[in-house]
């Protein structure tokens, strides 16, 4: 094991002590997140020289036992109406700096009596969570009220061009909503088809959540614990988070850069 030959034992188990350390914080906040995720943050949180290589760093975790299971996955439900759909406008398209295009989803969250929504607007070209709201019902004024968080983060000038794509669902189709984004003059897409590559992107973003946290507390006793939980969730993700597809950088950092990522799917 990496650790057992080291000279200088003392210094190097002081050292292994806060990377363990760092592990537990980090997992606090995301307690699914994945080995090599977490071995890239300790690379850049401590020097390069200080944390062990990724397959030592592993046996690290082991011995620690703090090796993660996954869980098993969960269904969501769509829903029916009689609202004006539109058509799918992003079929080939590849966003190309922040802004561009907006994906949206709902995700429903098991209690113990009952369940909660999270509905969920995010940048398909950084994956950065830019608008959220934790409700106790589907009406459409919580949808809105995530998309009004979105709005306010972006500039007139920013929002030039963008594209909002979403489900066919009544909250995304209602009047108060569409009414919202052609006063922006953003461009409406709908998925056509109902196939979750449809919306590929929302579809990860919720399995991150799920798989990583809310599946992993088992079920929040009540809408408050979800409330306490879910903001400091989303703010490590959209910070520090690393996520693959955006070349390993956290979201936010990416929202920041133009030019085309390594694989936006």
């Amino acid at each position: 094991m990496y650790y057992k030959g080291c000279h200088h034992e003392e210094h190097y188990v002081q050292r292994i002590g806060r990377i363990i350390d760092a592990v537990r914080q980090i997992r606090e906040m995301d307690s699914g997140i994945g080995y090599l995720k977490l071995w890239l943050m300790m690379k850049r949180m401590f020097l390069s020289d200080w944390v062990p290589g990724r397959d030592a760093f592993l046996g690290l975790l082991r011995d620690f036992q703090m090796m993660q299971r996954r869980p098993k996955a969960r269904h969501t439900t769509n829903s029916n109406h009689r609202f004006h759909k539109y058509k799918n406008l992003i079929r080939g398209f590849v966003p190309t700096r922040p802004n561009s295009l907006w994906v949206s989803d709902i995700t429903y969250i098991d209690l113990v009596d009952g369940c909660c929504y999270l509905h969920l607007v995010t940048d398909a070209y950084s994956h950065k969570i830019v608008g959220w709201c934790l409700s106790e019902t589907l009406e459409a004024e919580h949808t809105l009220a995530a998309l009004r968080m979105a709005l306010s983060q972006a500039t007139a000038d920013e929002l030039q061009g963008l594209i909002h794509h979403s489900d066919r669902g009544v909250q995304y189709c209602c009047n108060a909503y569409t009414d919202e984004l052609k006063k922006y003059g953003v461009r409406i897409s709908m998925t056509e088809d109902y196939k979750p590559t449809d919306n590929a992107i929302a579809e990860r973003v919720n399995g991150i959540l799920k798989t990583e946290v809310i599946y992993r507390e088992h079920r929040f006793k009540t809408i408050a614990n979800a409330r306490e939980r879910i903001p400091s969730f989303i703010s490590f993700y959209n910070e520090r988070r690393p996520h693959a597809s955006i070349g390993m950088k956290a979201p936010s950092q990416a929202h920041r850069e133009n030019g085309p990522q390594l694989r936006m799917w």
